[in-house]
């Protein structure tokens, strides 16, 4: 099965400039470790209900909910994982894809559009598996394969909490605060579930 990880940064600063009465112009430069940053570019904030915070958010939260599909896709491919771990796994399937329409769509309307140079190149973080995590979860046999989706998954939903509680803080569009806050919420919760499950297997 071809493994697509998408490393993102653990964190991001952001700043924006507000000017009263004209425009103002928010410069985001490439984040990575990278030797040759990523170009910068910049995004008109006069009038708009986002800010940079919330632009960064949505651009990091896509491919970081896209590799949870995968790991998902994973463990479900599998044969006898505990159908409690592979019901939680096409839970987190079942949610995760609509948020990422709906963040499209949002930098769709903002026109920004899928920036993929935000992520190429950035370091590993944000609770990203790497190439070698991802292959661990492919190749375990069907006894490992829950266990390590659980362990997995646990630290890509912490990173996913650390993500929304920075957008709580520093965000501005009323949605994206909201989303932010449903994955808080709703990710905390599987956390917790998952510890349990981790007990019994």
């Amino acid at each position: 099965m071809k493994i697509r990880t998408i490393m993102l940064a653990s964190g991001a600063a952001v700043a924006v400039a507000m000017l009263a009465g004209c425009t103002t112009t928010t410069t985001m430069p490439g984040m990575g470790h990278e030797a040759t940053p990523a170009p910068t570019r910049t995004i008109s904030t006069t009038d708009a209900t986002y800010n940079m915070a919330d632009v960064m958010f949505v651009e990091m939260m896509i491919p970081h909910h896209e590799q949870a599909i995968e790991m998902s896709d994973l463990v479900l491919g599998k044969n006898g994982v505990d159908p409690a771990i592979t019901a939680l796994a096409q839970k987190i399937k079942d949610a995760q894809q609509p948020e990422i329409n709906e963040m499209r769509g949002w930098l769709d309307a903002w026109g920004v559009g899928d920036q993929n140079g935000m992520t190429d190149g950035m370091g590993h973080g944000s609770g990203m598996m790497s190439d070698d995590d991802m292959t661990a979860l492919d190749s375990a046999d069907d006894a490992d394969a829950g266990r390590i989706f659980l362990d997995q998954m646990i630290q890509h939903h912490e990173g996913a909490i650390d993500m929304a509680q920075s957008e709580v803080a520093d965000g501005q569009d009323p949605d994206v605060l909201k989303l932010a806050q449903n994955i808080i919420a709703s990710q905390t919760a599987e956390i917790e579930a998952m510890k349990v499950l981790l007990n019994v297997n």
